[in-house]
């Protein structure tokens, strides 16, 4: 009987599992939305008791599309959207409030008041994070002062926190009867609570931001066995890999060598330059943050450029507009004209993120005229994610010390040709999209094989890397430069919005 890897990617829209074969190739998926809950302008919450049954439901929905047994499975991998943070009951499993996701802005007051004692890079040193509403730490720090009784029940060691992998292992593996309360390197480093030259939870830190040690996941690599999963979904499965979604993809990518990078195109826009064993510290707006560890080999970093909403935008355009029905119709309007008219749209829906980190920033369309339509404002969408991924580029191109030759590509927008063309002419190299696309559950799957020698090193990974799709450059530089000039001038009209 043919063996299997499968991965979960809990993501910010929905839940997956994806089963693999040895060659990388996807055997079967399972999938579902879950609810976003927006209670106040800036606020966004998921609801971990729908997360955790998705869950469940998916994994048995992939098995049972390909008739695969749960023996057939030699390991399962989790990665997930990172930052979401989750507190829930040790001795219950009860959550004491929804998920606080990583778009969520609530936590701008306490970075106001931290940053007034050394500034919003008073902690990058320890953690290579500014202070941001994006990172884990604040968000808990909000749920300790807010949510009645949390706070004497973490101090009193029953109530714990997670980002969704430590919350999805735990329960995969007994929850209130004995569940593994763990997360990886790559998850912790995005907390702002771990050191990444210790690669373990500051006490410092921890005191600044009064949260209780006790509530903390254990850190281990990416690529090891936590536990067994108990549950009739998958008993007796090891859980075997864990990486942040952003980290998953480098993986799934191979991205193995400094000077590599990937990007992906999901909610947000995420690039990733591998830098190696070498910890490189950012003039430029970019996070430093772990890529991954696997066993006992030596912890790899990476440089991350941030963009809070590049898909997010589409949607937007059809929830929020109506100017669309599905997402994939963006397209077809784009392509109608042959240009963005002069219109530029800055989605800075939660602020700034990467290289810019402002917080205040709020969306603008800008550059309207009369001879701007609705084929304008689609075009404007989707150049909106290629220029911010320049912005990125160039960030990491300065702190790296190094000009990208190419850009490896994935997640849902890669299919959008225009885009994609539109991305290779901005940043005037070529744009690569791999044969497999769903590069993070495959890099769960891949740092979950390794552990139980599935795969037995990093060539294995490198044979199933192909190539479907290479966009080249196609525009003369003065084009380039007027165009993303238009970009620049858009990006400034968005700061200092909020007060």
């Amino acid at each position: 009987m043919s063996k299997y890897v499968a991965a979960i990617d809990q993501g910010t829209t929905s839940t997956r599992c994806i089963i693999f074969d040895r060659q990388g190739n996807i055997i079967s998926v399972g999938q579902k939305e879950h609810q976003q809950i927006y209670p106040q302008p800036g606020w966004v919450e998921h609801d971990l008791e729908e997360i955790r049954q998705n869950t469940l439901e998916v994994i048995a929905q992939a098995r049972i599309k390909a008739s695969i047994l749960a023996s057939d499975i030699v390991a399962v991998g989790i990665t997930n959207q990172r930052e979401t943070t989750a507190v829930w009951n040790r001795r219950t499993g009860k959550p004491y409030y929804n998920a606080l996701v990583w778009q969520d802005t609530r936590t701008g007051e306490l970075v106001n008041q931290f940053s007034q004692d050394g500034g919003q890079d008073r902690f990058r040193a320890k953690t290579g994070l500014p202070l941001a509403t994006y990172f884990s730490g604040l968000k808990l720090r909000w749920l300790l002062d807010n949510v009645a009784g949390l706070r004497e029940d973490a101090e009193r060691g029953d109530a714990i926190f997670g980002n969704m992998d430590t919350f999805l292992i735990w329960h995969l593996t007994g929850g209130a009867n004995g569940g593994t309360h763990v997360t990886d390197v790559t998850n912790a480093s995005r907390t702002q609570l771990m050191n990444l030259e210790t690669l373990q939870w500051d006490d410092e830190l921890l005191a600044i931001f009064e949260i209780p040690k006790s509530m903390l996941p254990a850190i281990k690599s990416s690529s090891e066995i936590y536990g067994n999963v108990v549950l009739d979904v998958l008993p007796n499965v090891p859980i075997a890999g864990d990486l942040g979604d952003q980290h998953a993809a480098l993986v799934g990518q191979t991205c193995f060598e400094p000077g590599q990078a990937k990007n992906t195109y999901g909610t947000g826009c995420f690039m990733l330059l591998n830098t190696g064993t070498e910890l490189k510290a950012s003039t430029q707006g970019l996070l430093t943050t772990v890529a991954y560890q696997f066993g006992n080999q030596p912890v790899c970093y990476a440089l991350e450029g941030s963009v809070a909403i590049a898909g997010a935008l589409v949607q937007w355009l059809r929830d929020n507009l109506g100017m669309i029905q599905k997402s994939s119709d963006v397209e077809e309007l784009a392509q109608a004209v042959e240009d963005n008219g002069g219109a530029y749209i800055v989605p800075a829906f939660s602020g700034l993120y990467a290289p810019y980190w402002k917080a205040d920033a709020r969306g603008v369309i800008a550059g309207l005229t009369r001879y701007v339509n609705k084929n304008h404002i689609a075009r404007a969408v989707l150049e909106a994610t290629a220029y911010q991924t320049l912005d990125v580029m160039q960030a990491m191109e300065k702190d790296a010390d190094i000009e990208l030759k190419s850009l490896r590509v994935d997640g849902g927008m890669v299919a959008n040709n225009t885009l994609m063309q539109f991305q290779a002419d901005m940043l005037d190299v070529p744009v690569v999209c791999p044969a497999v696309t769903e590069t993070t559950a495959l890099g769960a799957a891949y740092a979950a094989g390794l552990a139980v020698g599935y795969w037995q090193n990093f060539d294995d990974l490198r044979q199933n890397w192909g190539i479907a799709q290479t966009w080249t450059p196609q525009m003369g530089d003065d084009r380039r430069t007027k165009l993303y000039k238009g970009w620049q001038k858009a990006v400034e009209r968005s700061f200092d919005w909020e007060d």
